[in-house]
């Protein structure tokens, strides 16, 4: 048998949690003969398939396209936001990356603002009401245009790009040590920022982000940087130093001190 299809046996320390108004307890079950090649959700789905057969609750996990795309899954292994494997989401965590003979911890997002619905299952709506609350374009655009005829310096196309690709899964709130939600604002602020579609709404996009976010219960940022750390798509802390400028830029500088660059 080759290595990268052996079995291995683990033990799961999992927190069990019936309801958002119950106290939850860790729990231990066997995950027997799971192939290193299975990610963790299927080694998971395992355990409840187990579970099911002998008519106890199976383990309530959020989950959706398995692919790393969506943001749905997440929860903590061992202390770390998705597991141990950097840039890389928990429905992408292979087994390969455990030891036979281990026993993982799991457990949901610990933030206020993320109350635990189920198990390792959290309510993360209200990074949602941070989208809601000006995370779009209301401007009609009109018809698609080519590409190139929007003239976009590349720099700006990277920067957004790359700010674009935060899945919204709240890795970084979870691993954050003031539960900040300031790395998911800033990219999403940031995404829309650097094009030209965005400047329109873009004052009072950074002002009702920012204050949703604080509304929402979220802690403040001291740049410790374990979000960037932790985050599956690698979102640059250079985001939210960019929030705070377009924070201030929209609430203490005037307008013709934007229109003369006021430092931007």
């Amino acid at each position: 048998m080759s290595e990268s299809t052996k079995k291995i046996n683990l033990t799961l320390r999992v927190w069990r949690q019936k309801s958002a108004k119950d106290g939850g307890v860790f729990k231990e079950y066997a995950a027997k003969n799971v192939s290193t090649d299975a990610s963790f959700l299927e080694m998971l789905d395992a355990v409840n398939e187990e579970l099911i057969s002998k008519g106890d609750d199976p383990i309530a996990f959020d989950h959706d396209c398995r692919e790393g795309i969506c943001g749905s899954c997440g929860f903590m292994i061992d202390g770390q936001a998705h597991g141990p494997q950097k840039s890389t989401t928990v429905c992408q965590l292979h087994m390969r990356a455990f030891k036979d003979g281990e026993v993982l911890t799991l457990e949901p997002w610990r933030a206020s603002a993320f109350p635990v619905l189920k198990d390792l299952l959290t309510d993360r709506t209200a990074l949602d009401r941070i989208i809601t609350a000006g995370g779009y374009i209301s401007a009609n655009t009109g018809s698609a245009r080519d590409a190139n005829s929007i003239l976009i310096p590349k720099t700006d196309a990277d920067q957004a790009f790359n700010s674009a690709t935060c899945i919204g899964c709240g890795a970084c709130v979870a691993s954050c040590k003031n539960a900040s939600a300031a790395l998911f604002t800033s990219a999403k602020i940031s995404h829309m920022a650097l094009l030209p579609q965005g400047q329109v709404e873009r004052k009072k996009r950074a002002e009702r982000m920012v204050g949703q976010m604080d509304e929402e219960g979220f802690g403040a940022c001291t740049s410790t940087g374990s979000c960037s750390a932790s985050c599956p798509k690698d979102i640059s802390l250079v985001n939210i130093a960019r929030m705070n400028r377009e924070f201030f830029r929209a609430t203490v500088l005037k307008d013709d001190e934007v229109d003369a660059g006021g430092g931007f």
